[in-house]
């Protein structure tokens, strides 16, 4: 096994592990530096991708915003108050129940996800595992800077819900 397909290999399993925790999806953006993710992974249906990217939700998107100016978890119902663009409420009417956010890392280099899922809200057990899921895919692209052409085309080609 190559080194390229070691490091898709490993993230590619917390990846699906992801997947299963969030029926109603997830997107990761793994070391985001100048506003911009090094990979992105979405799962959320493709009517909410195409809307978000269409009414440019993310430059007013409170839950992008608290992650890039903070480290840790916050339930996207308690950004409400800071969401003038309607974003958390949009997501709601698109079927993105019981949203929460993590990000970690250095301001320089951050990773984080916003986490949905239908029914009950993320038990405090799956949301531990979450944030140890993206604490694994932000240590094993830790240096994702030095990586070579064929490492990013193989981490870009994972399709976090096909498993590992």
């Amino acid at each position: 096994m190559s080194k390229t397909d070691g490091i898709a290999r490993q993230v590619a399993a917390p990846l699906s592990r992801l997947s299963a925790l969030c029926d109603t999806g997830f997107a990761l953006a793994v070391h985001i530096r100048f506003t911009r993710p090094s990979l992105l992974y979405r799962t959320y249906a493709s009517d909410w991708i195409a809307r978000y990217s269409e009414k440019g939700y993310m430059l007013s998107d409170p839950v992008v915003r608290h992650g890039l100016t903070n480290t840790g978890t916050v339930v996207w119902a308690d950004l409400m108050a800071d969401d003038p663009a309607g974003v958390i409420a949009d997501a709601v009417a698109h079927g993105l129940h019981n949203g929460w956010n993590y990000a970690t890392g250095p301001a320089n280099s951050r990773t984080l996800c916003g986490f949905t899922k239908s029914g009950v809200a993320f038990s405090q057990d799956q949301m531990d595992q979450a944030r140890a899921l993206v604490d694994q895919i932000h240590a094993l692209t830790d240096g994702i800077e030095h990586f070579g052409d064929a490492e990013m085309d193989a981490l870009r080609a994972l399709d976090p819900l096909s498993g590992p």
